[in-house]
């Protein structure tokens, strides 16, 4: 097959031209590397489009299509994996590949049968031969190692498939009110390779629309429960007629019965099947359609055969089952005194605690059934997820073990965990505050459950861990000098499972899962260039009012801090407190952060994530924190603050300051492995202290794997600065005229977004992804300052100001943790305009991207900036 190509090495290509026939001669062979004599007189499925739909979604009516093309590598008829999957086959044999697995089973059995008696030898089989099983059934089933990882099985085209997904297009349509829609197909064939395309057509037609909405319901009272509820109906005229409107209103109204005590209600009972369509054109339901179809519904809800009304149930005796532990009584309901036996009783539940301590109280605010309450499903779901999520039991089961006379006897059951627990955990981590750079981790873990008696937990850890640092300076300007940085720290946390506040708004919170949590820790940071030291005391609450609404509320963060230069590392050390100097006298005040200080702040974040890992589905995040820091020193004048701060008094810098960010971030899904990602982050931090300082982790930094990524680490800004030295009036440019970025630029206000199109490429062991990025960004100070002219954020110049980066990324998802390499190149920098140090005329080189090239990667002015990282960017 490849004996007419010619020796590429003796070749050399000048002309455009020759570039272009060779190209289509390449693309015209591989095209055809899977013989026709494979296909067996078959074409192969390479690509398939929906054409023509206006209202459905392309991804909707893709989605009813099983069959999968063979993927093509820029939509040219190339497929690479279909070719490594053929190449694979020819050293394929499936009946030998059967024969070994066979084998194999038989083996496993015959020894297996020689240690049935022996459950530790048993075990011990299993667990050498469940993974060789485990790879000879896939090699029997999927082939070998290059079908499975590089290459992918034929898809082949077939009429029939082709006739049955449009007919499934077209009741798809009218399931969704377009009842006149019409679907066809058309092929277009490429006969070298025998390939074929399937466009599926669709003509939507116009649209059906809910006109009136009758119900018809024989029972009373269950008349009056649905026609105070029809404001959430998901029936609504003039709304146009969908099927799946018609489903969820059914789903609806259960679950509202449901919860009024209709214990045996369920879906059958309603009928919706009567669906009148007219077609009117004197009726303009609908502004500028000239000739409408209408539809009226009946929806009606029958009462069970033979009987005048729906049942209704209450809920009769609650039992609460703890299994035995350690012989300890509970507490009596009258005194709180020990009692002689395990039965507790409260608000007419019967706790039956096996010997435990165990709080009743806690736990009665956790159980939302009442003995003679009407049935409630969705106190029935909430019991069962709030007494799971106390993390205090294995297992908690909810049965209703008697319906007689209507009545639910329910019995709860739970098993506790472990009451001492430890645990070891280790690997890569990488905090954003490093902007992505990983490192390790090793941790130890002690945890007591229901220390008190009260269901709380109590945690104590120790941690070290050793990153690679950038530190707050580097020496070159094309990538930062990379240190070890080293991590000690010993922390300990009670958390309480409910909100520790006096009165009964605490209560208020028993749905939403709620959390206080106290902590103290004590950490030490070894960084290259200083060394740090922090004692943190901090009380939370935290609570979840639904799956994808959380709440937290810090209401104390107390840290005391004590940093100093690096004197093993003088050369560092030093030149970290030459630059702090220097800035201190163009007016910076970041020196102040690497002062002893004290902060403390709350702050509330909320936090609504629709998002479902391993799920390529349209989801948000939405991340907003506000905080305020030093708000008790408003009470004070500020020059007794300052006064404070005085080495004689007590040495310590204080902060007062304010800081808002939001985070926001959305997911679209182009294709069943194709995503396009978009993110906007934001934040202010505002100093209004004696010196407008604010605490050096409270600054935003841009620049790094998880922000504007062809810049160094926090290396971006602020505003239109350039980096300089030691001459503020000189940029700091080296031989390949590339900036010098030397230090860490904070700034008071953020603005960045980004925007990524991820898809899968192959799957070599792990699954390989590619990206395509597009990130804009940068950090600017709130105030003037005479010596960095561009650096303040000003409404009317901080458009040009945002710099702008793309590139390309590669990762791999090895599904429990993924490893991310991204190249990016800067195509907009706001700080390439300024004097020429050597001529002294004006350089404006902002729109930098021209100056990249292929053959100066690193040595170019536009170098190619490598991030490495743990995770998705965002």
């Amino acid at each position: 097959m490849y004996d007419w190509l010619p020796d590429a090495a003796s070749y050399t290509i000048h002309h455009p031209l020759q570039r272009i026939v060779l190209l289509a001669g390449l693309t015209y062979f591989l095209s055809g590397c899977v013989t026709t004599e494979s296909l067996r007189n078959q074409y192969l499925l390479t690509a398939q489009t929906v054409r023509g739909n206006r209202t459905v979604s392309t991804e909707e009516l893709e989605s009813l299509i099983p069959q999968k093309p063979n993927r093509r590598i820029l939509g040219l008829p190339i497929t690479p994996p279909l070719w490594f999957y053929q190449l694979g086959l020819r050293r394929y044999n499936r009946e030998a590949a059967l024969r070994e697995l066979q084998a194999k089973t038989n083996e496993f059995d015959q020894q297996s049968q020689q240690v049935a008696d022996d459950p530790k030898a048993l075990r011990k089989l299993n667990r050498r031969y469940g993974r060789e099983l485990k790879r000879l059934r896939l090699k029997a089933e999927e082939g070998n190692w290059v079908m499975r990882n590089l290459g992918e099985p034929p898809s082949y085209f077939s009429a029939q498939d082709a006739q049955a997904n449009a007919v499934k297009m077209q009741e798809y349509l009218k399931n969704k009110g377009f009842f006149n829609a019409r679907t066809t197909y058309s092929l277009d064939t490429l006969r070298r390779g025998r390939q074929v395309r399937v466009t599926y057509g669709v003509t939507e037609n116009a649209g059906f629309y809910l006109r009136t909405v009758d119900y018809d319901i024989a029972d009373p009272r269950v008349d009056s429960l649905i026609r105070n509820s029809l404001d959430n109906s998901k029936l609504k005229a003039g709304d146009r007629f969908d099927f799946e409107n018609l489903a969820a209103e059914k789903i609806r109204l259960e679950s509202l019965l449901r919860d009024q005590g209709y214990y045996a209600f369920s879906r059958q009972y309603i009928r919706a099947t009567d669906v009148d369509t007219t077609r009117r054109g004197s009726d303009r339901l609908i502004p500028g359609d000239s000739l409408h179809r209408y539809v009226d519904v009946y929806v009606q809800v029958l009462n069970p055969p033979g009987q005048t009304a729906h049942p209704i149930y209450r809920i009769g005796d609650v039992e609460v089952r703890i299994s035995p532990g350690e012989t300890i009584t509970g507490e009596s309901q009258a005194t709180g005194a020990p009692a002689g036996l395990d039965t507790v009783n409260r608000n007419g539940i019967t706790y039956l605690l096996g010997g435990r301590n165990i709080s009743t109280r806690l736990l009665d605010a956790k159980i939302l059934l009442r003995p003679g309450q009407l049935y409630n499903q969705t106190d029935y779901r909430d019991t069962q997820r709030q007494l799971f999520l106390l993390n205090q039991f294995k297992f908690v089961n909810l049965n209703f073990t008697d319906t007689t006379n209507r009545r639910l006897r329910t019995l709860i059951t739970a098993t506790p965990l472990d009451k001492y627990e430890a645990t070891a955990e280790g690997g890569l981590t990488v905090l954003y505050q490093s902007q992505g750079y990983p490192g390790y981790f090793g941790s130890l873990i002690f945890r007591v459950r229901n220390l008190f008696g009260g269901l709380e937990t109590f945690e104590t850890s120790v941690r070290y861990g050793l990153e690679a640092q950038t530190g707050f300076l580097t020496n070159t300007g094309n990538s930062p000098d990379v240190y070890s940085s080293q991590e000690l720290s010993l922390s300990s946390s009670l958390i309480f499972p409910q909100i520790l506040f006096p009165g009964r708004l605490r209560f208020g919170f028993s749905r939403y899962n709620p959390r206080t949590q106290v902590s103290l820790s004590y950490n030490n940071t070894f960084r290259p260039d200083f060394l740090r030291s922090l004692l943190r005391a901090t009380m939370a609450y935290n609570w979840q009012t639904t799956l994808t609404k959380q709440f937290s509320f810090l209401i104390a963060d107390i840290n005391l801090i004590n940093a100093s230069f690096n004197t093993s590392k003088p050369e560092l050390g030093e030149a970290f407190r030459r630059q702090l100097e220097q800035q201190r006298r163009l007016g910076s005040t970041v020196y102040l952060s690497f002062r002893r200080s004290l902060s403390s702040s709350f702050s509330f974040a909320y936090t609504y994530n629709t998002n479902i890992p391993n799920q390529n589905r349209r989801a948000n995040f939405l991340r907003t924190v506000v905080e305020s820091g030093g708000t008790t020193l408003n009470l004070f004048p500020d020059r007794v603050v300052e006064r404070w701060s005085d080495s004689s008094v007590t040495g310590l810098q204080f902060y007062k300051f304010l800081r808002l960010n939001v985070d926001f971030r959305h997911y679209v899904p182009l294709r069943s492995r194709t995503t396009l990602a978009f993110r906007v982050n934001t934040g202010i931090a505002y100093g209004y202290g004696p010196q407008n300082a604010v605490p050096y982790e409270k600054f935003f930094f841009a620049g790094g794997s998880n922000s504007v990524r062809a810049w160094l680490p926090r290396r971006l800004g602020p505003g239109a600065a350039y980096p300089y030295l030691d001459d503020p009036a000189t940029p700091a440019l080296n031989g390949n005229n590339q900036f010098i970025y030397r230090f860490e630029q904070p700034g008071n206000l953020l603005l960045e977004g980004s925007a990524e199109l991820r898809g899968r490429l192959f799957h070599l062991v792990a699954d390989v992804n590619g990206a395509l990025f597009v990130d804009a960004g940068n950090v600017w100070a709130l105030r003037n300052s005479a010596s960095r002219p561009g650096s303040v954020f000003q409404l009317d110049t901080f458009v040009p100001q945002i710099a702008v980066g793309t590139g390309v990324g590669l990762r791999l998802d090895f599904s429990f943790f993924l490893i991310r390499f991204d190249g990016g190149i800067k195509v907009w920098d706001p700080a390439r305009r300024y004097l020429d140090p050597n001529e002294g005329g004006l350089v404006d080189d902002r729109f930098i991207l021209p100056k990249f090239s292929l053959r100066r990667l690193t040595s170019g002015p536009n170098p190619l900036v490598i991030n490495f990282g743990i995770g998705y960017p965002f």
